[in-house]
């Protein structure tokens, strides 16, 4: 089985490693290779992980990751994690990408039209993710929201960046601690797809999560690698 595309998780970090080695990453914080990786390299990246290139939640994984058997232990640490989201999750794409995983939900399913509000039946899923969130606490979690091209920018704007807030605040609500969260909104900015379409718009609607390892889980994965 292809579990969690881990063929193409391999193809990101060689990707990534080489574009990082090309801009000089030596002299770079993670956020700044997260950067590149997610924003600039987007050329590069964009035959590997196709209508993902750009996005700034892959650039954010892929800038996280330490490489070699640390990596690896922390890989296996979030091979755990996502099969337990997969499977508690309804109706959200789970990927495993680098060393970290993405979850992507599609904002229909937490929102009504134009509302930032988490509508009740979501907050189920929202439960369990938040349950499995704090069984592997030893993570940093970025939390981006997007929308359709629909609307004026600013609007966009401002409604990605509460709804990335609502749900940060419906996980800290049931005990995920506040200080793994980055919150970021995108708008419009970052479409998975074309606008010209319902199909699209829908699709660009959503809400990121990036997974990613913290300070200590990379020093316990180091130390048992030396």
């Amino acid at each position: 089985m292809n579990r969690y595309r881990m063929r193409k998780t391999m193809a990101l970090v060689g990707v990534a490693a080489i574009l990082l080695g090309v801009v000089g990453c030596a002299s770079m914080s993670r956020q700044q290779k997260g950067a590149v990786i997610g924003a600039g390299g987007g050329a590069v990246l964009g035959g590997v992980i196709g209508k993902q290139a750009g996005n700034t939640a892959v650039g954010a994984i892929l800038g996280a990751a330490i490489g070699g058997a640390a990596g690896a232990y922390i890989g296996d640490y979030m091979d755990d994690q996502a099969e337990e989201i997969e499977r508690d999750l309804e109706g959200a794409s789970v990927e495993r990408i680098g060393e970290g995983i993405k979850i992507t939900f599609d904002s229909g399913l937490l929102f009504d039209v134009d509302r930032a509000d988490v509508q009740p039946a979501a907050r189920r899923n929202l439960e369990n993710l938040a349950g499995i969130l704090t069984k592997y606490a030893d993570t940093e979690i970025l939390i981006e929201g997007h929308t359709d091209a629909t609307g004026s920018e600013d609007h966009n704007l401002t409604l990605s960046r509460n709804r990335a807030h609502a749900v940060a605040n419906v996980l800290q609500g049931m005990a995920v601690d506040a200080t793994r969260f980055t919150i970021m909104g995108y708008g419009e900015a970052q479409p998975v797809a074309d606008n010209a379409s319902a199909a699209g718009r829908q699709a660009n609607r959503r809400v990121d999560l990036a997974i990613m390892a913290n300070d200590k889980l990379k020093g316990a994965a180091e130390d048992r690698a030396n």
